[in-house]
């Protein structure tokens, strides 16, 4: 995540063009001035000889009207640019600029409403600038993303007036631009950071008590008192004439596929955000602890069919190929497909790996088809099965009904509950390790159990 500059999305720049057909309106001092020739109204009452006054007087602003117009720059001499400060994450509050240059000799003020999609705000934003001649000015207005994917910036809406502020042009600079809004990236990078470190911590304590940690070579040393018979290297042995060891390490260059379920389970919302939201986050911060660690990483997100598939592999540019295709992960309003998926998976990796599984359980009567796809991969592959669960369900489980009402309610969330656990459990006794998750701690829990697999040599 070193090199998040290249998803911020591009600068974007646009000479302005006349808006509508005319393009010109009245400034606000335009009106003021005619309100002030009423004032030959009052005389007009006792002689009609002062309305020529008024009619002058209005002729004459109608004239500094058109002469203010004549000074005001000409739409092409105004050039309007769009640039982004960081990338476009989901939930993270970030800055977009927008910038006036100013080619002609006049100063200007001008106010600038961007065409700007519900996906990044609620309303469009306006914005005011100074920019004096031969000159630019920037102004910047914030965005929160509420959605991932695709969105479609339009053109911006520029009025512009001199210092006068009479006449007043009206033009558009287009700055159509799609930019993509990807997982939160600020998430990923703080849990991973820290549970890197912690986990780093907590290792390098125990290896100076535990030996042999992983079953990957990294080293030789000198035996040493409490070393394991079975980490002695012989033939180092017998050419050093005294006993050496054999040093190991987590291993590394694993495969690692991470699974995400994007049917209609994992539209339920929980905190603003859906089961899939969350799900993609901590996909997110997955990707970047194993790709850190040295395994190769892949990723499958499925509904009815497969929606995005990317094959395992590691590095840099594969990271930023994996926030690409998590971006694009959409709930569907359908059940998901996990047979076709598992299969897809069985016929794309023959090699061990850990399938780390993230989805949701249906409340039937009969054994979950997700259950049964898992089952048929747990002969090749060790799965981590990650159930996203639903704290109220929780919460109303645990509570003590207080009417006969709520007692049917409190009795049918225990049932649910009950049922879930029964099928995690039958899921261990099969091999699997299946966890349940509340929604909001997905990440952290994630990476734990990812962390703790690598060091038990588990893979």
């Amino acid at each position: 995540m070193n090199d998040l500059g290249r998803l911020v999305p591009p600068q974007i720049e646009a000479k302005a063009r006349s808006y509508k057909r005319i393009g010109v309106a009245f400034g606000d001092r335009f009106f003021m001035l005619l309100f002030v020739g009423l004032v030959w109204l009052g005389p007009a009452f006792v002689d009609s000889r002062f309305l020529y006054g008024l009619i002058a007087w209005d002729i004459l602003v109608v004239l500094a009207w058109i002469a203010d117009l004549a000074r005001l720059p000409k739409p092409s001499q105004i050039s309007v640019k769009r640039t982004w400060k960081s990338p476009v994450a989901l939930s993270v509050e970030s800055e977009v600029g927008l910038t006036v240059e100013n080619f002609s000799r006049t100063s200007i003020h001008a106010s600038l409403i961007d065409t700007v999609p519900l996906e990044l705000r609620t309303e469009p934003p306006s914005l005011t600038v100074y920019v004096k001649a031969k000159s630019e000015n920037s102004a910047e207005y914030r965005i929160r993303p509420a959605e991932r994917g695709d969105a479609k910036l339009g053109d911006c809406y520029v009025r512009y007036q001199s210092l006068l502020r009479i006449a007043e042009r009206w033009v558009s600079a287009p700055l159509e631009q799609t930019v993509r809004i990807y997982p939160n990236l600020d998430e990923a990078k703080r849990h991973s950071i820290y549970l890197l470190r912690s986990r780093q911590m907590a290792m390098e304590r125990r290896r100076t008590r535990v030996r042999g940690i992983g079953r990957e070579f990294e080293s030789l040393r000198e035996y040493q008192d409490g070393d394991e018979y079975r980490d002695i290297c012989w033939t180092a042995s017998a050419r050093r004439a005294k006993l050496v060891t054999r040093q190991y390490q987590i291993e590394r260059s694993q495969t690692v596929w991470i699974v995400i379920d994007a049917g209609r389970l994992m539209r339920a919302r929980v905190g603003g955000f859906s089961k899939l939201d969350q799900a993609v986050n901590a996909a997110l911060s997955l990707a970047q602890v194993a790709l850190y660690s040295g395994d190769q990483v892949g990723l499958i997100a499925y509904g009815r069919g497969i929606r995005q598939q990317l094959p395992a592999a590691k590095g840099s540019a594969h990271l930023r190929q994996i926030i690409e295709r998590l971006a694009m992960v959409h709930e569907e309003t359908s059940e998901a497909d996990h047979l076709q998926m598992a299969g897809r998976l069985l016929a794309d990796q023959k090699r061990r790996s850990l399938i780390v599984w993230m989805t949701d359980l249906a409340e039937t009567a009969m054994t979950p088809e997700v259950i049964e796809a898992a089952s048929m991969m747990m002969p090749r592959h060790l799965v981590l099965f990650v159930v996203i669960g639903q704290p109220d369900l929780g919460a109303l489980a645990a509570k003590t009904p207080q009417s006969e009402a709520e007692m049917y309610r409190v009795a049918a969330a225990q049932e649910m509950v009950h049922r879930r656990e029964l099928l995690l459990a039958r899921l261990r006794e099969r091999g699997a390790l299946a966890i349940e998750v509340s929604s909001g701690i997905v990440s952290p829990v994630l990476v734990n159990a990812y962390l703790q697999i690598k060091e038990r040599s588990q893979l």
